[in-house]
């Protein structure tokens, strides 16, 4: 059951890059970034209310790295989703695996051996291709930042990963994560232009927070039921979903390069989270 909702989760996290994509007409990014954790924090207090989890904590510093993180990982996914190709902008973001091996090793100062070696830069060979010759030459930076986006979701999971081993439960983590998220964007949106929320807007706001939300959940049920290693091998099949999607819905045809690189960036985050050492204070 847990493959079936990683599939759930998967599905429902390419949809909301979908509704993304259709709100920057309406939109900017940073407005996309406020909506869609505002509906979070809404949602995740009302479920810690119903089970009786309190939000006071004594790891505030810890949840400050992943909401800080987290959050601007968000606003340059969602920037790039607006501005690239879907299934492009996705693969970029799920580079987080990769660098959250790199990340974990230094963190416990672990040993590289051939094999975990040869899975990371296949990954980033993966990239290389992906971002160059793929990609215009106005496209280029939008694809680092991608790429950014990627390694602060690593960081963010590194973090979700040390608060799990401290006791904290996952839902007073995402309240952090999505209050954060709001605080920031908010104020962000201050200092730009606000736009009026259109119906035609509402709907893609309110596809937006759903999807957004329940992936979130669908993902947490997923790695708390199924088996950790084809839980997260599953959550590739986001960019599968994110390809198809761009193909119907904006006819993007990607070259032979760029399917290459994401083949190569799936296969080398795969075998890196199958290879990376397990440490027993880590939980899955």
């Amino acid at each position: 059951m847990g493959a079936l909702w990683m599939l759930v989760a998967s599905l429902l996290f390419a949809c909301m890059g979908v509704f993304v994509k259709l709100g920057a007409a309406y939109f900017s990014h940073i407005e996309l970034v406020f909506y869609r954790s505002f509906f979070g924090l809404v949602l995740v207090f009302l479920i810690m209310r119903s089970q009786c989890v309190g939000v006071a904590t004594h790891y505030w510093r810890a949840h400050l790295w992943r909401g800080i993180s987290g959050s601007l990982a968000l606003a340059l996914f969602f920037y790039c989703i607006t501005v690239l190709p879907l299934a492009t902008a996705v693969t970029l973001n799920y580079t987080a695996p990769l660098f959250l091996t790199l990340l974990t090793i230094l963190v416990f100062k672990d040993k590289f051996h051939l094999p975990l070696t040869l899975a990371i830069a296949l990954g980033f060979g993966g990239v290389v291709l992906l971002l160059h010759p793929t990609l215009q030459r106005d496209q280029l930076l939008p694809g680092l930042l991608g790429l950014i986006s990627g390694l602060l979701a690593a960081v963010a999971y590194l973090n979700v990963k040390q608060l799990g081993v401290i006791g904290e439960p996952e839902t007073r983590t995402v309240f952090y994560f999505s209050l954060i998220a709001t605080i920031g964007s908010g104020v962000w949106m201050l200092f730009g232009t606000t736009h009026t929320i259109t119906p035609q807007g509402a709907a893609i706001l309110l596809g937006l927070g759903g999807t957004g939300t329940l992936a979130q959940l669908a993902m947490t049920r997923a790695y708390r039921i199924g088996n950790t290693l084809v839980v997260g091998s599953l959550a590739y099949s986001t960019i599968i979903f994110a390809s198809l999607f761009g193909m119907m819905l904006w006819h993007e045809i990607l070259p032979l390069t760029s399917w290459l690189g994401m083949a190569l960036i799936i296969a080398g985050g795969v075998l890196s989270l199958r290879l990376t050492p397990k440490h027993p204070s880590q939980k899955p």
